[in-house]
């Protein structure tokens, strides 16, 4: 998941609580989902990639929308089962301290924000989920969920704008907040827990936007600058932007709303079955359930691919994509350099019959077909921190 496109020039451009330590560092700051956000620091965005996937990157991503979802009766159950009114994901499931990726879907099908669900570990008798839903998409979202929650009156969604949100992803990042708190070594990928960071009380889960190890650390945005100041102290730690966050999250493989997937795309054309389990596929009980559970069934007209253009010419956003037989049959979603790879990377929708690795195409640059061909996702190898047994 991620935030959106950048904010028209006429919009208020808000601020996080970090506005003054990216100016302070050098960073380049520019209008992103209604924030000034920094795009990269003096270091730049290829160093910044690479460094974050060498020891650890430091991102602040406080523009994201979270909030509580409150269940009146502080049961897990009620909350999970109001909550998959609205998106595909098996939440009835979640253990304490389990998080889940999932979708907000229309009445078509399409995908109107994704989200991350979390059932924090000291959730057992709250009747409390926990949401990271998208910048640009947040005030769309809660009025979405709100007014679900209001024609029942036994849930409450509550925003959380007096939280910052800190990312600290790379090889290096459990060392790193292992030295402030050593037990979130002990954690599993897409888990979470309320951890004591050296007087800071925040919400940690492991988890990510880059295809790397790394938390996500949810905290009082008057804490943020301390904690951002005491990550960075640490040597093994670089403050990275948007630029390179974008660059990590294409080589992961990792969608983009409001580009690789919207309202008009469905979870199985995106690639993103996988995060509707076995019971929501059958039983349904979401919108756009009916498209899903046949596309599920029948098959899609197109599908999601990562593509790998020869040379150096990187196909943006936006790019045709051509049969080698010369007739168009796609469009890429995101595309740009992959530092790791050292070359050019691209994720676009193509029919299934030349979705399999290996299938040579041809993408329209500057009016000029180039050669490509489909490659298995992710670009980069996830380095998530997952049981081995």
């Amino acid at each position: 998941m991620s935030s959106n496109p950048p904010a028209s020039k006429t919009a208020v451009v808000k601020r996080t609580p970090l506005y003054d330590r990216h100016v302070a560092a050098g960073a380049k700051m520019v209008p992103f989902a209604g924030y000034e956000m920094p795009v990269q620091y003096p270091m730049g965005i290829l160093k910044e990639h690479l460094w974050t996937r060498e020891k650890a990157g430091l991102f602040d991503v406080s523009h994201m929308g979270q909030a509580y979802l409150v269940s009146a009766d502080k049961k897990h159950e009620t909350a999970a089962r109001f909550l998959e009114q609205l998106v595909p994901a098996a939440l009835v499931e979640l253990k304490p301290g389990q998080q889940r990726y999932t979708q907000l879907t229309n009445d078509d099908g399409g995908i109107i924000d994704d989200l991350m669900v979390t059932r924090s570990e000291e959730d057992v008798r709250r009747g409390v989920l926990v949401l990271v839903v998208n910048a640009a998409c947040k005030e769309t979202d809660f009025a979405r969920i709100a007014a679900l929650a209001d024609t029942t009156k036994s849930f409450r969604l509550v925003p959380n704008r007096h939280y910052a949100l800190l990312a600290l992803q790379g090889p290096m990042a459990v060392d790193v907040l292992g030295a402030i708190a050593p037990e979130v070594a002990t954690m599993e990928f897409m888990s979470a827990r309320r951890i004591d960071l050296a007087g800071i009380s925040a919400h940690v889960s492991r988890s990510g936007y880059t295809g790397e190890d790394g938390y996500e650390i949810s905290v009082l945005a008057d804490d943020v600058v301390r904690l951002w100041d005491m990550l960075l102290a640490d040597e093994r730690v670089a403050p990275i932007g948007l630029g390179a966050r974008d660059s990590l999250r294409l080589e992961a493989g990792l969608c983009l709303y409001g580009h690789d997937i919207d309202e008009t795309t469905s979870p199985v054309e995106a690639g993103l079955t996988w995060s509707i389990q076995k019971r929501r596929r059958s039983e349904g009980g979401f919108p756009g359930a009916e498209r899903i559970k046949r596309e599920f069934a029948e098959g899609t007209s197109r599908v999601r691919v990562g593509i790998m253009p020869e040379g150096r010419a990187p196909a943006r956003e936006g790019t045709e994509v051509l049969a080698i037989t010369g007739e168009q049959i796609g469009i890429i979603t995101s595309g740009g350099f992959g530092p790791t790879v050292n070359g050019p990377v691209a994720m676009g929708y193509v029919p299934p019959d030349h979705a399999a690795p290996g299938t040579p195409l041809q993408l329209l640059v500057r009016g000029k077909p180039l050669p490509a061909s489909v490659v298995a996702l992710p670009f980069a190898a996830h380095r998530f921190h997952r049981k081995t047994s």
